[in-house]
């Protein structure tokens, strides 16, 4: 708060605007994302030259001496063809599409509107239908679609254009279902699992449309769809049912004009917040009245923020007309749920225009890091296929027509990039979602994006929210300060006693009102008067008093009082049963406070929009009138209640709030700054408390300024903030309060897990700094002996490029820095920011809009090209989510909407370790050495078509016939293939017991170019010996070389899958088995297609053949050679050179 407050003025447009102006304009900051960034405000020109580092004396003196800053040279590299080669037509491309999509769909300009009531048939413009659509195509673009998504990779498309290519006669290599059936099967399956999740969205969108609501209409009530409902319209919605569309709150059957609405699938809180009925409506006699008058609703146009509304209620025939300002307590946001009585409402938003749906995101399709690897190296293997086939064309000597010879050898070795390698990994994906899920260590684990489970190996930063995700979002009342004396849960009684004896006393005067004089009974003197020092007594019961009115809770009570109306509500004592209370805030911050006033002998029975009432320890029941309450905001950081006393008529203003924003409000004192810091330090959540007295005439000029702002339409908030702002002078300081925010259970163990797996953790938080700060310590997110940087409030350049210089300087020190300098910084030295703060060991970004914790999420991937994960559990935590490369869930205290949006939901922060430790590492290697398995098999039968080709001519003939081919990738060598799946190299306790092992996995050593390279060679070598030994040993009997060669091949992939396994399962020998008896059978039954090429070219296989003696030790022969070098390779490559997780298991 500044200082200079503005005087009152009489009407609401001469109130001056310029006390509340420095903070808005830091506050549009803090809002403004990513596009302000670049922006210079007052800033001299020359800053951009700036080094960074630079001393002070060197920033304040030299003025002109300025090096270039690098970054804005990098930012001007020239684009040349070798850019535009290497990546720069991708961006190009993405340009054009861009620009083609805004222009094909450009918005329609949102516009304030005015709504008469019950007159849908008045509106000017013509409004969005309001039906919830979630899917993603509809019959038109369906298959279209499905087919783009698949084919913009890489390899998909690849087989398209080879499968196509055998249309072409003179291309023709086999039968066309060789080339066609793999294709259509994954296209099949691909299609079937978009159409039953399409047909899914469709089912529960036409549930949400379809279903049935009252509307109020002239002739009566008629039945209506959620889909038919119009701007306009007069909605009944009863208790428990789904708000249609965006409302503005005309009636309820609740005497008190007011009712609660569940917002959790709104922003992810839980608790109920209270909306208020328009007044000249709720007076009203009969519903049908509303048909009587002539009214109209202004409302604003249509905007993303849920939390703020504008718009004015005017009634026109009465004479004067009836204004009324309309706020955000009088909307009824669509997807929210009636929690109290029934509630009449005019839609003023429907469809597309809604709040809820303005709000959501749609998420990006993730894809990941290994995906891309493979389709990088698919890349690498379609060039070396390439090579190979004009190498082959070389060696013919370009003779006759070469280019139709050359497509047909790039068909020929299309094995060589294996249309398996999708449908192996898409089942293995599916394979590690199930045990992720059937894990009984981590219990009600989900996995809702089943292409991303390797994602889990591969994480470097871990981004998470505090309240809910490191602590329980449970609050309990731990201290309470006066400024002389402290008590703490242990001394609580004392307070108690002292509560008890003061209201003893006052019932003890004989004064006219018993509880009349309860307010104030030990303070005789006026506001105005001099100081006097008060007993500790009458303090503790000023505080209490204090803490038990200021706030927004209300008492619920569930049972009879809930079930026949609210006749019983006057009689207070029945109803006021302490077992069937419950309290209902917009924040478990307020509930803590006044379930401990209550445990202290205050008790808050009964709450509506005018009133509130306590029960004192000797069961008197004291009321007061509700004059005013200003709500809590993130910008004000307080709330305040104005009340008048029943019994005596005394008005007073209380207040509370952060100390921040209260320390400039209350009278001098010495104590207040000091024990906020020390309360911080213990890991407490502070409110500070105060009050003050206001005379009748105080007040009265109060409210006529008030409700002056209130009504104004231009700088609504400014002008009410300001009017408020002309009350919060020398308030009297009361107490000081401390809440606990408790850990969740096992968050060190965990976070020290990570941090030893090499994870760095940014704790990211709407809380502030202090709270942030201190949960960042017992949480030992900090460890004890680490130093802590508060990046000092910055708000210009300067100021940024000084505290940056003086955070270079330390060493080894977390990083604390609150959102508003995290966006000056970001807007000047982004570059130079995320470097040194990538060097921290742990970052707590306190004060964190949910647009600026996507926005950390992006930094974090442009500027370190490493995986980040991000998990949270309420609805501010779903952009960060939906934006980290991997996003995890908790089913918390504020509802399920993170859960849903993740990509993987859990119930604790403890199975974190286990999800990344265990399942992270074997979805990722399990996935690398299938992968590279899979090109394996694809390789070493494209070796020996190369073979076979050089040996006959280059001819470009098949070596084994499409029946053999298609069997080769299914039947005979699937299962064990697949069974690499149940493959682990370390047991989970010893993953979990050294997390160190993870950092490993980072590296991506598992699967890249090198391993590539080995793999590669090794299908050179074994396809070179099966063939070469095939023709060297059956020179006689050459029309059984197919037979031989296959057998030696299947024989040598079984043994090679056997060579990889480092871990075996009980799967894994019957699968070996199976297709090894599927191969012998098919040998047998199937001997027709061992002939060579075609079977016109050559005999068939006899069975006698296979039986004798040479075939079988031939085979042997072949097949040794090929595995035993390997073999021994390994067993010596284990014995001298051992990967660092085999040292641990033996």
């Amino acid at each position: 708060m500044t200082s200079s407050r503005p005087c009152p003025a009489n009407m609401a447009d001469s109130i001056p605007l310029n006390p509340v102006r420095k903070s808005s304009t830091r506050i549009a900051n803090y809002n403004s994302g990513r596009h302000s960034r670049f922006s210079l405000e007052d800033e001299p020109s020359n800053l951009d030259e700036m080094p960074l580092m630079m001393s002070e004396e060197g920033f304040e003196n030299d003025e002109s001496d300025y090096q270039t800053l690098p970054r804005a040279r990098a930012g001007q590299r020239h684009r040349g063809l070798g850019w535009f080669l290497l990546g720069g037509w991708k961006v190009l491309c993405s340009r054009c599409c861009d620009c083609l999509a805004h222009i094909c769909r450009r918005k329609k300009e949102l516009k304030a509107r005015t709504v008469w009531l019950g007159c849908p048939e008045k509106c000017e413009e013509k409004y969005p239908k309001n039906a919830i659509k979630n899917q993603k195509y509809n019959i038109l673009t369906f298959v279209p679609g499905v087919l783009y998504q698949q084919f913009k990779f890489f390899l998909n498309l690849y087989f398209l254009v080879v499968a196509c290519s055998q249309f072409v006669p003179s291309l023709k290599i086999g039968y066309l279902y060789t080339y066609w059936a793999p294709l259509g099967f994954v296209m099949a399956v691909t299609m079937v699992r978009e159409a039953v999740d399409e047909a899914r969205r469709y089912q529960r969108d036409k549930e949400m449309n379809s279903q049935l609501y009252s509307k109020l209409t002239v002739r009566g009530k008629i039945q209506v769809k959620s889909s038919d409902i119009q701007v306009g319209d007069l909605i009944i919605v009863e208790k428990n049912q789904r708000i249609p569309a965006d409302m503005i709150f005309l009636r309820t059957s609740e005497k008190t004009g007011s009712c609660f609405i569940r917002t959790d699938q709104l922003d992810g809180e839980t608790d109920w917040k209270l909306k208020v009925a328009v007044c000249c409506t709720q007076r009203l006699p009969a519903v049908g009245d509303l048909f009587s008058i002539s009214a109209f609703v202004y409302a604003q146009k249509p905007q993303l923020d849920i939390h703020s509304f504008e718009g004015n209620f005017t009634r026109e025939d009465t004479d004067p007309q009836i204004h009324e300002s309309l706020s955000i307590e009088n909307t009824l946001w669509a997807s929210t749920v009636v929690a109290s009585g029934t509630v009449i409402g005019v839609v003023i938003y429907t469809g597309k225009e809604t709040r809820s749906v303005l709000n959501t995101s749609y998420a990006k399709n993730k894809v990941g890091l290994l995906d891309l690897e493979l389709n990088r190296l698919t890349k690498a293997l379609f060039l070396a296929q390439l090579v190979l086939s004009v190498v082959m064309v070389a060696l013919q000597g370009f003779v006759g027509p070469w280019f139709r010879n050359l497509f047909r050898f790039v068909v020929l070795f299309s094995y060589i990039i294996p249309i398996s390698l999708r449908v192996n990994l898409d089942m293995g994906k599916s394979a590690y979602g199930w045990m992720i899920t059937k894990d009984e260590n981590i219990p009600g684990t989900v996995v809702r994006t089943s292409t991303i489970p390797e994602e889990l190996g591969r994480l470097v930063y871990l981004l998470t929210d505090k309240t809910g995700t490191l602590t329980q979002n449970e609050m309990i009342f731990k201290r309470l300060h006066l400024g002389t004396v402290s008590y703490g849960t242990d001394t609580m009684d004392e307070i108690q006693s002292h509560i008890i004896q003061s209201y003893a006393q006052v019932s003890s005067q004989p004064s006219g009102g018993g509880a009349g004089s309860s307010a104030t009974p030990l303070r005789k003197n006026p506001p105005s008067g001099p100081k006097v020092r008060k007993s500790v007594s009458s303090r503790i019961h000023e505080a209490v008093k204090a803490i038990a009115l200021c706030h927004n809770v209300t008492p619920v009570y569930e049972s009879h009082a809930a079930v026949n109306g609210e006749a019983e509500s006057a009689e207070a004592d029945q109803d006021f049963s302490d077992d069937n209370r419950t309290y209902q805030a917009s924040s478990p911050d307020e509930v803590a406070l006044v379930r401990w006033t209550e445990s202290v002998g205050l008790t808050l029975v009964n709450r509506d929009l005018t009133s509130l009432q306590l029960k004192t320890p000797s069961g008197q029941i004291l009321s007061f009138l509700i004059l005013q309450i200003f709500p809590f905001t993130s910008e004000s950081k307080r709330m305040g209640i104005i009340l008048r006393e029943e019994s005596t008529g005394e008005i007073t203003f209380y207040m509370k709030g952060a100390d921040v924003a209260m320390a400039s409000i209350v009278q001098y004192n010495d104590w207040l700054e000091e024990e906020c810091g020390n309360m911080a330090r213990e890991g407490l959540r502070t409110l500070v408390v105060a009050k003050k007295g206001l005379s009748e005439e105080q007040y009265q000029d109060f409210e006529n300024r008030y409700n002056q702002a209130k009504l104004s339409i231009h700088d609504r908030a400014l002008k009410v903030a300001a009017v408020v702002e002309s009350l919060e002078r020398e308030m009297e300081l009361l107490c000081l309060t401390g809440v606990e925010d408790q850990l969740q259970a096992d968050v060190r163990p965990t976070l020290e897990l990570l941090r030893n797996a090499g994870i760095k953790i940014w704790m990211l938080t709407g809380d502030k700094l202090e709270t942030a700060t201190c949960i960042a310590k017992s949480s030992h997110l900090v460890s004890r002996n680490q130093d802590i940087h508060v990046f000092k409030p910055v708000s210009t350049r300067g100021e940024a490029h000084l505290e940056l210089n003086a955070f270079r300087r330390k060493h080894d020190c977390a990083l604390v820095i609150s959102g508003d300098s995290l966006e000056v910084c970001l807007r000047y030295y982004e570059h130079e920011f995320v470097e040194l703060a990538c060097q921290c060991p742990a970052v707590v970004c306190c004060r964190c809009s949910p647009t600026q914790k996507a926005q950390i999420v992006h930094l974090l991937q442009q500027h370190t090209a490493n995986r980040t994960c991000a998990i949270g559990d309420g609805g501010n935590d779903v952009s960060m989510i939906q934006a980290a490369d991997c996003g995890i869930g908790i089913k918390g205290k504020e509802g399920k909407q993170a859960s849903l949006a993740a990509d993987f939901s859990i119930t604790q922060f403890k199975h974190i370790g286990r999800l990344l430790m265990v399942h992270g590492r074997n979805s990722y290697k399990r996935s690398a050495a299938l992968g590279q398995f899979v090109m394996h098999r694809g390789m070493i039968i494209s070796t020996m078509q190369a073979v076979f080709s050089s040996v006959f001519f280059f001819a470009s003939v098949p070596l084994y016939q499409g029946f053999l081919m298609v069997g080769y990738a299914t039947i005979y060598t699937m299962f064990p293939v697949f069974s690499l799946v149940l493959d682990q190299d370390v047991k989970p306790e010893m993953a979990l017991l050294y997390p160190e092992l993870y950092k490993d996995l980072t590296k991506g050593r598992s699967l890249s170019f090198k391993t590539f390279l080995i793999w590669v060679l090794i299908s050179i070598y074994q396809g070179g010996i099966l063939m070469y030994g095939a023709l060297l040993l059956f020179e006689s009997e050459f029309v059984h070389v197919v037979a031989i060669s296959f057998t030696a091949l299947v024989l040598t992939e079984l043994l090679m899958v056997a060579l990889t396994v480092r871990t075996w399962h009980w799967l894994m020998v019957v699968a070996e088995f199976f297709s090894l008896g599927c191969y012998l059978a098919s040998l047998a039954f199937l001997n027709e297609y061992f002939g060579i090429g075609r079977v016109s070219f050559g005999a068939f296989l006899d069975l006698s053949f296979i039986t004798t003696r040479p075939f079988l030790w031939k085979v042997s022969a072949i097949t040794l050679v090929s595995c035993l070098p390997l073999y021994i390779i390994k067993y010596l490559k284990r014995k001298f050179s051992p990967p660092s997780y085999s040292k641990l298991s033996s």
